[in-house]
């Protein structure tokens, strides 16, 4: 009857230890089968979908998002692992490609593996958001409605992308960067050369090499050619002219809101699966 009761409080103990785990995120040590993904953008990046039930249920414990800022009213902590649950952009947002993303990921790949996303997106934001040498003027011209989002990472969301990226290092292994970004720079010919010069600071910035980290970029909502800004579709399909190592994400059929600019949370779901089956392509 000891033994048994012995055996009852070690399994009791080690299923709290697996809870816990589970809720504040992986251990800190470092698990080159931990796969890390960047992700930024504006407002489809940052989750303009409210989600729905199925989407609150279902993930996998290895699928985690470190949180970009604090969020008080779910219980996290900034540089901090979570289990995925959506938002995991900000505390208001909804779902995200990345969710779907990290979720089909870790279905196809094999059970040693893990992922966790990084998510750090402003809707409403230009490409110069992320620029280092612009990102204090665009600060000072910015609306006041997006002032707030901008606060929320110090008033510069590379440098905070940038801060975590390093600390998931000592962790796992950066595999990839998501962008979905382009809305606010429809029209503006030096789009591409813009998301080249950030995308190569990540690099240099984080120590990484192209070869082993792709830039998958997705389309903006095309709403059957009615999207407001489909016409950037065409710019981000040129990327790989710009960037070698980067691959596109097509939004045909992803449904859309009523405003023909955000994806609804079924879009968000078919898109996160595109950027996943791509990214999957990449790692065979």
């Amino acid at each position: 009857m000891k033994q048994l009761t012995k055996h009852i409080v070690a399994t009791l103990c080690l299923c709290t230890s697996i809870g816990n785990i589970s809720a504040q995120g992986f251990s800190q040590a470092y698990n080159p089968n931990f796969h890390i993904y960047l992700c930024f953008g504006q407002s489809n990046m940052e989750g303009a979908a409210r989600p729905e039930p199925q989407d609150m249920e279902g993930v996998n414990d290895r699928f985690q998002m470190m949180a970009a800022v604090d969020m008080p009213s779910i219980n996290r902590s900034q540089g901090q692992w979570y289990k995925a649950l959506p938002p995991l952009c900000r505390e208001n947002n909804g779902l995200t490609p990345a969710d779907y993303f990290g979720r089909t990921l870790v279905q196809e790949l094999p059970d040693s593996i893990s992922v966790g996303v990084i998510v750090v997106a402003i809707g409403g934001c230009h490409i110069e958001t992320f620029m280092t040498d612009s990102i204090q003027s665009y600060i000072q011209r910015a609306p006041e409605w997006m002032k707030p989002a901008l606060e929320a990472y110090g008033n510069n969301p590379y440098s905070r992308l940038i801060q975590l990226a390093r600390k998931a290092q000592q962790q796992g292994v950066i595999k990839g960067i998501l962008l979905h970004q382009g809305e606010s720079n429809t029209g503006d010919p030096q789009w591409a050369n813009k998301v080249k010069t950030v995308y190569e600071r990540m690099l240099h910035d984080l120590n990484l090499k192209a070869e082993d980290v792709p830039l998958l970029a997705g389309e903006v909502v095309i709403a059957g050619g009615k999207g407001l800004c489909v016409a950037m579709n065409h710019q981000i399909d040129a990327l790989p002219q710009t960037i070698p190592t980067a691959h596109l994400i097509c939004s045909e059929g992803c449904t859309n809101g009523p405003d023909n600019l955000h994806f609804d949370a079924a879009g968000y779901r078919d898109l996160g699966r595109r950027y996943a089956m791509e990214m999957l392509s990449i790692l065979r």
